[in-house]
C-alpha cells in the first residue's frame, strides 16, 4: 500500500479516479436544439462547426450537391415508427431487417438535440437508425470515421429517449453500397457526449476555433473560401505561406439592365427581359448572380420572390448609375460578426488604425498606376515623390480631419496627371480633356465615365459586403450617413484606382468608349445607354481577370478579391488577425 507521501503514477490515477459523466452544458433560453449533423461537422473540424452553426455559413461543393442526390430518396418522409414496445411485425416473417420509416424528426428537450434519421428501421424490438452515405465504406478499423459515428450515436441517443430500445446503427455508403453495422458501445457514448459538450461550450461562449494547421481536410471543404484556414494561419505567422487552395469557380454573372421602360419577369427557370415592342431578352435563372436595374426599369412580383429565395440581390440605380440601393432576401444570418462591426465602429482608435492602412493603400494604388502609364518626365517624378511621401505620412496621422487632408492632397496630385495617359486611339479624334475630378454633375466625358465606375465598384461591393454578412451602411473611415453605403466606400478606396480609374483609361485609350457615347445637358455630361453598356462590360471583364495577389501569391480574379477583403476584415474584427492586408500591386 502506498504511503502517505507516496506519488501515484498518472495511469493509476486515471484508473483510480474514472471520468464522471456529466450532463450537457445548458445553452442560453432560446436557442434551438444542436442537430446531430453539427456534431458530426464538430468532431470533423470544430471551425467548420462554428462557422455553419453559430456565424450562418453556407456553400456548396460537389461533394454537397452529391450528397443531397444520394439523400433524394430518404429525404422524402414514408411510413412510420412504431411506438416504443410495438412488434416489429409477424414472427413468421423471416426477412428482416423491416424498414418502418424514412426521414424521421426526432428531437429531446432535455438533451437539447435534434435529428432527421434517413432510415428507422426496427430489429428484434429494438429500433436500429440508419444513416446514408455518400461515397465508399472507409477501410478502418471501427467500420468508419468517428464524425459519422458519432452522428448515428446521437439519433440512437435521440430514440432511446424517446423510450425505444437501441444498442445500435447502420451506416450505408451509397457508392460501394455496403452496410456497416455501428455499435453503441460506452466508448462511442462517450464520445458523443464529449462532442455535444464542446459544440454547446463552444456555441455559448461564442469564440471561433483556430483552423486546423496545415490539415488536408481543407482542400476538399466547402467552407474554405469562407473559413480561410490558410490565410489567416500565414497572417498570424503560423505557417510560412498559403496553399493555393481551389475555390470553386462560380459562373453566374451580374445581368445588368439599362435600357428604360424594360421589364423583367419569370418564365419558368428563366428571367424574360422585355422592351417595349423588342423581342425579349431570356437568361436562365441559375447563370444569374444578381441584377442590377438602371432607371426606369421594373421587376415583376414572382421574379423577386424567386430572387430573395435564391438570394440573388437587386440593385436599383438612377438612370445616370447613382446607387440607390439593393433589395436582397432575409440576408445573411452572421449576427456576431455586425455585432462586431457595430462595436469597432465606436473606436476612434480602431476607426483610425483602419483608416490609414485604406488610405495608404488608396494612394499607393494610385501612384503604381501613374507610375506604370505616365510619361517619363520631370512633372511625372514630382508627383511619384510626392505620392510616395503622403502614402508614409498616413502612418504618422493623429485624427481623421488630418487623414482626409492628406486623401485630398493625394487626390489632387494624382488627378493632376490622369489626363497625361488618355492617348487618342485614331489620329483624327480629338484628345479628351480631364483637367482634374469633378461631379455632380460630371462637366466631361472623362468625369461621367469615373463617376458611373465608382457607381459600378460600390454596387458590387455592397452587395459582396452584404452577402459575407456585413451591415454595408456602417463603416469606419466613411461616416454614416443616410442612404450611404459607408463600409462599401470604405473598402472600394483602394480598389478605385486598380477597378474604376483603370478601366475608364483603357476603355478610353482603345475606342470602346468613343466621343459618341455622352450626351451633354444643363452643365453636365452622362454617357448613352450604348456608352453605359460598353464601360459595364469592361468592367466586369476587369473584375474576371486574375492576378497574383500581392500577399499570398496565389492567383485570383478581381471578383473573388473583392469578396476575400471583405471576409479578412471580418477576421480582424473578430480577432483573428491583427490588421487587414491591402491589395497593393507593385
Amino acid at each position: 500500500m502506498a504511503g502517505p507521501d507516496a506519488v501515484i503514477p498518472d495511469a493509476a490515477v486515471t484508473e483510480w479516479q474514472p471520468e464522471l459523466p456529466f450532463p450537457p452544458v445548458p445553452l442560453p433560453t432560446g436557442t434551438p436544439p444542436l442537430p446531430a449533423r453539427m456534431i458530426n461537422e464538430y468532431v470533423y473540424c470544430p471551425r467548420l462547426a462554428y462557422l455553419e452553426w453559430v456565424q450562418g455559413e453556407w456553400a456548396d461543393s460537389a461533394d454537397t450537391v452529391d450528397g443531397r442526390h444520394v439523400h433524394r430518396r430518404v429525404d422524402r418522409p414514408g411510413g412510420a415508427l412504431p411506438a416504443p414496445g410495438t412488434p416489429d411485425g409477424d414472427d413468421t416473417d423471416t426477412e428482416a431487417p423491416r424498414v418502418h420509416a424514412r426521414s424521421v424528426t426526432v428531437a429531446s428537450e432535455r438533451l437539447g438535440l435534434i435529428a432527421r434519421i434517413d432510415v428507422a428501421e426496427v430489429e428484434d424490438g429494438a429500433a436500429v437508425p440508419v444513416d446514408y452515405k455518400r461515397g465508399k465504406r472507409p477501410h478502418v478499423a471501427a467500420g468508419a470515421h468517428d464524425p459519422e459515428r458519432v452522428q448515428l450515436c446521437v439519433q440512437g441517443m435521440l430514440l432511446e429517449e424517446a423510450g425505444h430500445r437501441c444498442d445500435h446503427g447502420v451506416l450505408y455508403f451509397a457508392e460501394s453500397r455496403e452496410r456497416v453495422r455501428v455499435p453503441f458501445d460506452e466508448e462511442l457514448r462517450a464520445l458523443t457526449r464529449s462532442a455535444i459538450d464542446g459544440l454547446s461550450r463552444m456555441a455559448r461562449d461564442g469564440r471561433i476555433p483556430p483552423p486546423l494547421p496545415d490539415s488536408p481536410k481543407c482542400p476538399r471543404c466547402s467552407l474554405v473560401g469562407i473559413c480561410l484556414p490558410d490565410e489567416v494561419g500565414f497572417l498570424a505567422g503560423a505557417l510560412p505561406s498559403p496553399r493555393a487552395v481551389a475555390v470553386p469557380r462560380d459562373e453566374a454573372l451580374p445581368v445588368y439592365i439599362v435600357a428604360q421602360y424594360a421589364k423583367a419577369g419569370k418564365k419558368a427557370e428563366t428571367i424574360e427581359i422585355a422592351v417595349e415592342e423588342q423581342p425579349p431578352t431570356t437568361v436562365r435563372l441559375v447563370d444569374v448572380s444578381q441584377i442590377a436595374a438602371f432607371g426606369n426599369v421594373s421587376v415583376t412580383t414572382p421574379l423577386l420572390h424567386e430572387l430573395m429565395r435564391r438570394e440573388v440581390p437587386v440593385t436599383w440605380h438612377t438612370h445616370g448609375g447613382w446607387f440607390l440601393g439593393h433589395t436582397v432576401g432575409t440576408g445573411h444570418g452572421n449576427v456576431e460578426l455586425r455585432t462586431a462591426q457595430y462595436r469597432a465602429s465606436f473606436d476612434p482608435a480602431f476607426c483610425l488604425r483602419l483608416a490609414r492602412g485604406i488610405v495608404e493603400a488608396k494612394i499607393r494604388n494610385a501612384r503604381t498606376l501613374l507610375r506604370r502609364n505616365g510619361t517619363e518626365g520631370a512633372e511625372l517624378a514630382v508627383a511619384l515623390a510626392d505620392l510616395d511621401r503622403l502614402a508614409k505620412d498616413t502612418r504618422r496621422v493623429e485624427g481623421m480631419d488630418r487623414l482626409l487632408g492628406l486623401e485630398g492632397a493625394a487626390a489632387a496630385c494624382y488627378f493632376g496627371l490622369v489626363g497625361t495617359l488618355l492617348k487618342p486611339p485614331d489620329p483624327a479624334a480629338g484628345r479628351f480633356d480631364f483637367r482634374g475630378r469633378n461631379r455632380r454633375p460630371p462637366a466631361d466625358p472623362v468625369n461621367a465615365c469615373l463617376s458611373f465606375a465608382y457607381a459600378l465598384l460600390v454596387r458590387t461591393l455592397t452587395v459582396t459586403l452584404s452577402a459575407v454578412g456585413f451591415d454595408p451602411y456602417r463603416g469606419f473611415y466613411h461616416q454614416p450617413r443616410w442612404g450611404r453605403p459607408a463600409l462599401a466606400l470604405d473598402l472600394m478606396e483602394p480598389f478605385r484606382p486598380l477597378l474604376a480609374d483603370s478601366v475608364v483609361i483603357t476603355a478610353l485609350n482603345t475606342g470602346e468608349v468613343k466621343a459618341g457615347h455622352f450626351v451633354q445637358a444643363g452643365g453636365g455630361t452622362a454617357l448613352t445607354p450604348d456608352g453605359r453598356r460598353a464601360l459595364i462590360g469592361a468592367f466586369e471583364r476587369r473584375l474576371s481577370q486574375e492576378i497574383t495577389h500581392p500577399v499570398f501569391g496565389y492567383r485570383i480574379s478581381y471578383r473573388r478579391t473583392l469578396e476575400l477583403q471583405a471576409r479578412l476584415l471580418g477576421r480582424l474584427l473578430l480577432g483573428e488577425i491583427a490588421d487587414l492586408p491591402h491589395v497593393v500591386p507593385r
